[in-house]
């Protein structure tokens, strides 16, 4: 100390005097904090203990439901097309209204066909005319030959007698020859009578093949009359006219003029993506017998539009593509629901959840609990002494607005709900206990069933037509049973999936 009041002394000098008031009261301030820190506590005071809000978790059979990006799109999607071509003459819908199947939309100059027809009609007339006239030429040649018969016969006869006269002189050479030649001419007769006969057969199969054409010339007249009346080939919403009338359009090729669309609107499908990591999780839950598959069963899905609340809109898998998609590494799905409302149209987006697990039980905490360090989630509890515990845990989705822990908590434990941040491993705190409220907006189920058969709403294939096998090995010939008629007939009792569906036209 009195080396320290030396130095004091020796400033005291040296210094001007206002340097001197701040040095002195410089000195005495770190006198004093020396003697305070000396008179110090040997021990520390304990921090009060911090209150935070604690809940157990909540332990509850659920389902969890995958989440995706769906678009909508018509089941029957129709470009409507002319099969023939001609100026078009008038309109029949409204545009953006919905139409019946077979209600009549458009309406092609029909004259130059009904000029066609009656031309076809003519000729078959004219092959049926042929046809008769070359039957009256075989009954004429028929009888042409009998008479050359006849006449053969009574040539040889006379000669005959001839030869017997002539063996006793009765008869000149001259008179024999004479009946040789008869003989000769007669058989001219029956060869040219045979000649007319096989002529006519010849005419009578010409003209039974041009009435054939005629027939087929005729039928093609009455279906191209028939295609100038354009008729709905399904039930939806029909889009607007891209051609107006008196305009010249083209039919019956890959090039056809497009005159509107058509597009079903109930049920209608869905379509959404799965990555490969969530397709195999679905394989593996099938193989462990947890979940069953999309592609065996029809599971629920639920649907949501961007402004609505909750999944209101319930339908079931459709169809799983076969393969991944080498562009994208995503496997295409197909859900199907009821549009009664029409509210769903194609080309939206929409939510879609789907059954990603079986029914278990689960343990599901709010998901503002779970703390994050690095690549680990972690939560803090409170053990029996009050004093704060992390344990790392495992997370799965949300579920009714809650996180689900698939390890490192049981359910049992008092959970750090709030205060987290004033909190650290080891700590004291004074618990004030709460429940954990689950949300139910989703309106999600916590079980599922596959959709039974019988409210299924997917198409069924269509029916085999009469005379095709279903199954016969490859490149095998058709069966005779298959013939064009069988073939015209089913065709004519439906019609194309992307053809217009037309009645006869009123001549």
């Amino acid at each position: 100390m009195s080396v320290v009041w030396l130095y004091v002394s020796y400033l005291l000098r040296k210094a001007a005097p206002i340097g001197l008031l701040m040095l002195g009261l410089l000195l005495t301030l770190g006198i004093t904090g020396c003697q305070e820190s000396k008179a110090a506590p040997e021990s520390p005071v304990e921090a009060p203990a911090v209150e935070v809000s604690v809940a157990k978790p909540v332990r509850t059979p659920i389902v969890e439901w995958d989440e995706y990006t769906g678009r909508f799109d018509a089941i029957d999607s129709v470009e409507v097309r002319s099969r023939v071509s001609g100026y078009l003459q008038s309109i029949h819908f409204e545009e953006g209204e919905e139409v019946k199947e077979g209600n009549l939309l458009i309406i092609i100059d029909p004259r130059p066909f009904v000029a066609e027809l009656n031309g076809a009609n003519a000729r078959e007339k004219e092959a049926n005319a042929r046809l008769k006239e070359s039957q009256a030429m075989l009954e004429q040649a028929k009888a042409e030959k009998a008479q050359a018969d006849a006449q053969v016969s009574l040539a040889e006869r006379q000669l005959k007698r001839a030869e017997q006269l002539e063996a006793r002189d009765a008869i000149s050479e001259e008179e024999i020859d004479v009946r040789s030649t008869a003989v000769l001419d007669a058989k001219a007769q029956q060869e040219n009578a045979k000649a007319m006969i096989a002529s006519a057969e010849a005419g009578i199969a010409t003209a039974n093949a041009a009435i054939e054409t005629a027939k087929s010339d005729v039928e093609t007249a009455k279906l191209n009359l028939n295609y100038t009346q354009i008729r709905a080939p399904i039930t939806g919403l029909i889009s607007r006219r891209y051609v107006t009338p008196g305009n010249l359009i083209s039919g019956g090729s890959n090039e056809s003029t497009l005159l509107t669309t058509i597009v079903s609107m109930n049920p209608i499908h869905c379509y959404f993506d799965a990555n490969e990591q969530a397709f195999l999780k679905y394989v593996r839950l099938s193989q462990q017998g947890k979940r069953q598959s999309s592609r065996d069963v029809k599971n629920p899905v639920y649907v949501s539009l961007i402004d609505e609340k909750g999944f209101p809109h319930k339908g079931h898998m459709d169809f799983v593509d076969n393969r991944i998609d080498p562009n994208t590494g995503t496997m295409r799905g197909r859900a199907i629901l009821p549009n009664d409302d029409k509210v769903l149209v194609p080309g939206l987006f929409g939510k879609v959840r789907l059954p990603g697990s079986g029914r278990y039980e689960a343990v599901l905490i709010p998901d503002s609990s779970v703390g994050s360090d690095q690549s680990e989630k972690f939560v803090y509890t409170v053990n029996e002494k009050e004093e704060v515990e992390r344990k790392t845990v495992a997370l799965g989705p949300l579920v009714h607005g809650l996180r689900v822990i698939r390890d490192g908590l049981d359910g049992s434990e008092m959970l750090i709900t709030r205060g987290l941040q004033r909190v650290f491993p080891g700590s004291k705190v004074t618990p004030i206990e709460e429940s954990i409220e689950m949300e139910t907006e989703e309106g999600l189920p916590d079980d599922y069933q596959p959709v039974p058969k019988e409210e299924w709403l997917n198409h069924s294939p269509d029916k085999i037509p009469e005379g095709v096998e279903a199954n016969l090995p490859l490149y095998q010939s058709a069966p005779p049973s298959m013939t064009s008629e069988s073939l015209m007939t089913e065709a004519s009792s439906k019609s194309p999936p992307n053809a217009n569906r037309s009645e006869p036209m009123q001549e």
